[in-house]
């Protein structure tokens, strides 16, 4: 039975036992020695082994209530705000696996409480980079709106500020896409439609997204691997990761340098290599660059949100893959993206 898995049951059970088997056996002595023998000491006994019965029960449940009220105690502690509180539950039965139970139910809400602080943190401070990276191409407009405003028309000085208003407009889309595509993706509201897709194709398809940012800025973008290569992937998410990273290359070489893209299957994955010859990267920005918003104190940099890294990451992720960068500061880049081939599995 389970219920004698309990040693304070199982204790009281074997002395009311014990005392019904001694009664039993004092009433038949007596009663063999003789019928008025038995009259005036049978009752006697009875009240002996009653009274012994019931300071055993009282004990038993005194302690019982000793045990419940601490339980208690320490449940009205949890409430109050105590979370380290718990009840003691090392010996065996039903009651102290009724007090785990409680226990564990106290660890997850815990743990659902420090999960959800975590997450208000992490949304406090997502609102405030976002509220940060808006207020500087919002102020820049502002700035410029003012001085078109005050100044003669002329169309040279037309022509200057409207294209750095683009650019900070450029900016704020930018800022919003990449915001709106990592919120879709976190929620896991976006499906990937993955299908077999030439590799060569797809990052011929990015090449020529970036070809005039590359020849305005005297930059050549290099791109050679496998034509025969295919990949079971969706072909749109995955050449925005693979975008992300030569819109990043490419931001941070200049004139005269090169971003090349490479790819290679290898026995059980492919891998694609986004490398630069441009300022490379601070040894002490390296464990950081893949975290939202992130900007470096040693970066010059004033136009990156420091989202497009974060988003490839999480798109080369969501496809099983793994993402990886080694740099040296003045040396350039490489980015790394492992693919694993789903027929090889």
């Amino acid at each position: 039975m389970n219920l004698l898995t309990d040693r304070h049951i199982k204790r009281l059970f074997c002395l009311v036992l014990t005392l019904t088997v001694g009664f039993a056996l004092l009433s038949a002595v007596l009663l063999a020695a003789g019928g008025e023998r038995a009259a005036r000491y049978l009752p006697a006994a009875f009240a002996c082994m009653g009274l012994l019965v019931l300071t055993v029960m009282y004990r038993y449940f005194q302690k019982q209530h000793q045990t419940m009220a601490r339980a208690i105690e320490q449940l009205h502690s949890f409430l109050a705000g105590n979370t380290t509180a718990r009840i003691e539950c090392d010996d065996e039965g039903e009651l102290n696996r009724l007090f785990h139970e409680v226990n564990s139910l106290a660890a997850i809400l815990n743990a659902h409480a420090e999960n959800e602080g975590r997450a208000k943190q992490s949304m406090k401070e997502t609102l405030s980079d976002i509220s940060h990276q808006l207020k500087t191409p919002l102020a820049a407009l502002n700035i410029y709106n003012g001085i078109l405003q005050q100044q003669p028309v002329d169309p040279d000085t037309v022509r200057e500020f409207t294209a750095l208003s683009e650019q900070e407009l450029d900016r704020i889309q930018t800022l919003v896409h990449n915001l709106l595509t990592i919120t879709k993706l976190d929620a896991g509201t976006i499906m990937l439609d993955k299908s077999e897709y030439n590799l060569s194709d797809l990052i011929a398809d990015v090449k020529r997204r970036f070809a005039v940012q590359a020849q305005q800025q005297g930059t050549m973008l290099s791109c050679s691997g496998d034509d025969a290569i295919s990949l079971f992937c969706d072909a749109h998410w995955l050449s925005e990761a693979i975008g992300n990273l030569i819109k990043n290359a490419l931001d941070h070489t200049k004139a005269g340098e090169t971003v090349t893209v490479t790819w290679h299957a290898f026995a059980s994955i492919v891998q694609i290599t986004v490398q630069d010859n441009g300022s490379g990267i601070h040894s002490e920005d390296l464990p950081h660059i893949f975290k939202r918003f992130y900007r470096s104190r040693f970066s010059k940099d004033t136009q990156g949100v420091g989202l497009g890294l974060p988003l490839a990451k999480t798109i080369i992720e969501a496809h099983s893959g793994t993402i990886e960068v080694d740099s040296v500061l003045g040396g350039g880049t490489v980015f790394t993206i492992n693919l694993l081939i789903p027929t090889i599995l």
